[in-house]
């Protein structure tokens, strides 16, 4: 089994969420998966298997070292890469457990260039057991919340709820404990809480908590991006079209989201990223 190992919305030679990636011609088994992504230990394993001959279209699943989640987006920017690699830059569509969408690779002279269109998007206000449970994980009091923006439970191919944060000290120091934090996205069906900083309208800094497949925090999580779009976008936000996600300062794996949209409720959104092959 050939699995590659690459850094997805790295920048340059440094940075990046690392994800496994693992092209198949024969689906594997749901056990095989899961053992496969425990034995890497990213956060994220991508397997995917070829539809048909021209390789342009794939059956994709995700597996983290503890459960299956319906769709990751850092994943899918290092999937991108391995098949601009595989098969030459271009389009591929990949059908996915609850959507199908596509990824676009493209040769860079920095390397491989992906960019994700996600599934549709949706938001919506949190529930008061979701704003209790997730405030006390993280230790925060509604003084610490940015009211530019209200939190909110946020979707685009997988759940997850928003923290907007007012003090970038605030957000440096994020520390929660990994088994409740486990208990709390599993009891509200979360994949990660994305805890915001607003440096400007169209710059964000994010730390993504992500105990729900057993990882403490993603230095960049294109998933929760795309989901936070869709939220930018119903909240009428001043989005000009597009934005920027810096991740994984605070961990030491300086990550860059970038995001392009449209006004059109629900409709999907662009997630562009760097990737570089980890030695």
């Amino acid at each position: 089994m050939d699995i590659q190992r690459i850094a997805a919305f790295s920048q340059g030679s440094e940075g990046g969420n690392p994800a496994g990636v693992v092209l198949l011609q024969d689906a594997l088994s749901e056990n095989e998966m899961a053992r496969v992504a425990a034995e890497v230990g990213y956060s994220e394993t991508a397997f995917a298997v070829a539809q048909g001959d021209d390789g342009k279209t794939w059956r994709v699943r995700y597996f983290s070292p503890e459960s299956e989640v319906p769709f990751c987006g850092h994943a899918t920017i290092a999937l991108g890469a391995a098949l601009g690699k595989h098969s030459g830059a271009g389009t591929y569509t990949l059908v996915l457990n609850d959507a199908t969408i596509t990824v676009d690779a493209e040769a860079t002279p920095e390397g491989m260039m992906a960019t994700l269109s996600s599934p549709p998007t949706e938001s919506r206000a949190m529930t008061g057991s979701e704003m209790e449970d997730v405030m006390a994980l993280f230790g925060l009091t509604l003084d610490d919340l940015d009211p530019q923006l209200a939190p909110a439970h946020i979707h685009g191919g997988a759940n997850h709820i928003v923290l907007p944060l007012k003090d970038r000290a605030r957000l440096a120091a994020m520390t929660y404990d990994l088994d409740q934090g486990r208990a709390v996205m599993r009891k509200h069906d979360l994949v990660t809480v994305m805890l915001v900083h607003i440096e400007g309208p169209q710059t964000f800094v994010v730390r993504n908590a992500f105990a729900s497949g057993g990882v403490l925090e993603d230095p960049a999580t294109g998933a929760a991006a795309a989901a936070f779009a869709g939220y930018l976008r119903d909240s009428r936000w001043p989005h000009n079209g597009g934005f920027s996600i810096r991740q994984g300062e605070d961990m030491g794996s300086p990550s860059l989201i970038k995001v392009t949209l449209d006004d059109t409720k629900g409709a999907s959104v662009q997630v562009s990223g760097g990737a570089r092959d980890i030695k």
